[in-house]
C-alpha cells in the first residue's frame, strides 16, 4: 500500500511544448483505467505523492514530476518555497488564486507545460507559458500516461477574468499502473459514482473544508461513490473559515490518509 520514501524525489526531466498536443495523439486505451491493484497486480515501480498543503501535490514517477494545483507563495501551511519546487508538468483544476497563482512563475522556472482548461491555457499562453489545453470530458496523452478532465461543481476565475469550467482531473501513470483522482474544488454530485466506475482511481484527493466545497460529511459520501483504495482529505484547515475538524470524514470501505504539508508517501 503506502510507505514512507527513503529519499527525495528524482530530478525532473524537461517538459514538452505548445498550444498543441505535446506528444502525438495516437490510439488511447479504453476510458477506464486498469483494474485496481490486488494480489499479483502490483507494479515494480512506484509513484511518490508529496502534499504541498491546501490542495497542492507533487506526483513523481519514472517519467518525471507532475504538480497539481501548486499554491506556495502566500499559503500559510506550505512548507516549501516556489523556488524549491521542480516539475515537468503542471495540472490545474481551475483558476482560483489558491490553485493557480503560482503556475505562471513555476512553469517558466522549470520549463514546464501547463495542462488545464482552454481558457486557463489561453491566459497563461499569452504570458509566455507552454500549455496543452483540454476541457471537461477530454483526455490528453502525455509521456507518463494521460490526464483526463472530469466534471466539478464550483466556479473559476483569476484576477476577475473567467477561466472556463472548473474541473476535476484524473492523472494516469501507465508504467506504474497507478491512477490519481484530484476532485478539484467541488460540491457533492451523484456522477462521482460514474467517474469512479470509468477511471477506477487508486487514490482520490477530496475537498472537505466546507463553505467553498464539500464538508467532511459530504466528502465521506463522495469517497463512497468513487471507491478509491485511499482517500486524501484536502482544502481544509488552511484558513479559520474552513473546517478545522474533519473527524466525520470516515468513508466506509475506503482507507483515509490524512497528509501533513510536506509529507511524502511512496505508492505501489
Amino acid at each position: 500500500m503506502l510507505s514512507r520514501p527513503s529519499s527525495t524525489p528524482r530530478p525532473c526531466a524537461g517538459a514538452f511544448s505548445g498550444m498543441k498536443p505535446a506528444v502525438q495523439q495516437g490510439t488511447l486505451s479504453p476510458v477506464g483505467a486498469s483494474p485496481r491493484k490486488g494480489p499479483g497486480k502490483e507494479s515494480a515501480v512506484s509513484v511518490e505523492i508529496e502534499f504541498l498543503g491546501h490542495a497542492g501535490f507533487l506526483l513523481t514517477s519514472s517519467a518525471g514530476c507532475v504538480a497539481i494545483d501548486p499554491w506556495l507563495e502566500g499559503n500559510p501551511v506550505a512548507t516549501k518555497k516556489r523556488a524549491e519546487v521542480s516539475c515537468d508538468w503542471i495540472v490545474l483544476t481551475h483558476g482560483h488564486a489558491d490553485h493557480m497563482s503560482d503556475a505562471q512563475a513555476l512553469a517558466k522556472a522549470n520549463n514546464a507545460t501547463v495542462l488545464a482548461a482552454f481558457e486557463i491555457c489561453e491566459y497563461l499562453g499569452a504570458e509566455g507559458v507552454k500549455t496543452d489545453p483540454g476541457n471537461t470530458g477530454g483526455r490528453i496523452s502525455t509521456p507518463f500516461g494521460w490526464v483526463a478532465f472530469t466534471q466539478a461543481f464550483h466556479s473559476s476565475s483569476f484576477q476577475g477574468r473567467y477561466m472556463g469550467m472548473p474541473c476535476g482531473v484524473i492523472v494516469r501513470f501507465e508504467a506504474e499502473n497507478f491512477t490519481f483522482h484530484h476532485l478539484g474544488d467541488t460540491a457533492l454530485f451523484s456522477d462521482l459514482k460514474l467517474i469512479g466506475e470509468l477511471y477506477k482511481p487508486d487514490v482520490a484527493a477530496i475537498p472537505v473544508g466546507d463553505r467553498f466545497t464539500m464538508g467532511p460529511e459530504q466528502g465521506k459520501v463522495a469517497a463512497e461513490l468513487i471507491k478509491p483504495r485511499i482517500a486524501i482529505p484536502i482544502h481544509w484547515g488552511t484558513f479559520p473559515i474552513l473546517a478545522q475538524d474533519i473527524s466525520a470524514f470516515k468513508p466506509q470501505g475506503v482507507e483515509v490518509k490524512e497528509m501533513r504539508p510536506g509529507e511524502k508517501w511512496q505508492v505501489r
